[in-house]
């Protein structure tokens, strides 16, 4: 089987295209490419896939074989997949994935080969029931939550997957490790919650940690950025445009306040190309 391993901004995964390659299980492949020490080594697997609704459907499994409904850095590599790859030749593309279609903007370099991608994210879900988060509350802004005796002050917001994004004094330090799994897996979250950690430098620069659902602390995570800025801006320390930085390099998110969509902007990059003998 062919794939390639791309990432973007560290986030890495595992690529195959199924307009050529046969999948049955890809729960189980998730679970075999990603084993850094046994397999390739990945945050997860990432299927391209034909759509009958967009121009391409994406599918995406974490690194304990669950699938997520969407990935903001792999959908921008996905971008750079198919043009670079030659499977179309626009550079306005729609991807189908499980929080609806997604609009990508391919931007290309000196070689013609994708750089960076801008990726309209759709709209920031803020009810409780459609993130969800176990709440009565019309919105889940700056609440209490405890974990291991100690309140921490969340927001949550849904960017087609839920996210609880959560305010530090000094996000290095931070005990990651530790909270991370029990935020992922407080019973606030019915669907388990990707959790997120930030300290802000100013209104237009945010630095954070990311403990993701189903794969643990990771480089990157684009649609954490964009919970990120808006629940930032949601409680009045940041701007809507803001450099989002992550352990594996910086994204631009935008909360447009016309149409309130979220823009994503930073590079996908490849990393090899191989073959499974499966």
């Amino acid at each position: 089987m062919k794939f390639a391993k791309m990432h973007g901004i560290g986030n890495d995964y595992v690529y195959v295209n199924c307009f050529e390659e046969r999948v049955e299980n890809p729960s189980e492949l998730a679970r075999f490419v990603s084993n850094r020490h046994f397999g390739v080594g990945s945050d997860g697997l990432v299927l391209i896939l034909p759509s009958e609704k967009a121009d391409f459907r994406m599918r995406m499994f974490n690194s304990d074989g669950s699938e997520a409904e969407m990935c903001g850095n792999a959908i921008r590599c996905v971008g750079k997949y198919v043009y670079d790859n030659r499977m179309t030749d626009k550079k306005t593309v729609t991807v189908e994935t499980l929080a609806g279609i997604k609009v990508l903007e391919l931007f290309t370099g000196k070689d013609g080969k994708v750089e960076s991608v801008k990726v309209d994210m759709g709209e920031p879900m803020l009810n409780p029931r459609d993130i969800p988060v176990d709440s009565g509350k019309e919105k889940f802004i700056n609440e209490p939550v405890k974990i291991g005796g100690e309140v921490y002050h969340v927001t949550c917001v849904s960017m087609g997957n839920p996210h609880a994004v959560t305010f530090v004094g000094n996000v290095k330090d931070f005990p990651l490790e530790k909270i991370g799994p029990q935020m992922e897996n407080h019973s606030l979250f019915p669907n388990r919650v990707n959790a997120e950690f930030v300290e802000v430098i100013n209104r237009s620069y945010l630095r954070m940690r990311v403990w993701e659902r189903g794969a643990g602390e990771t480089m990157a995570c684009g649609t954490g950025a964009c919970a990120v800025l808006v629940a930032a801006y949601l409680n009045g320390i940041a701007d809507r445009k803001a450099t989002v930085e992550l352990l594996g390099g910086n994204l631009t998110i935008e909360w447009d306040e016309n149409n309130n969509h979220v823009y994503k902007t930073g590079p996908a990059t490849h990393v090899f190309t191989g073959f499974l003998d499966i």
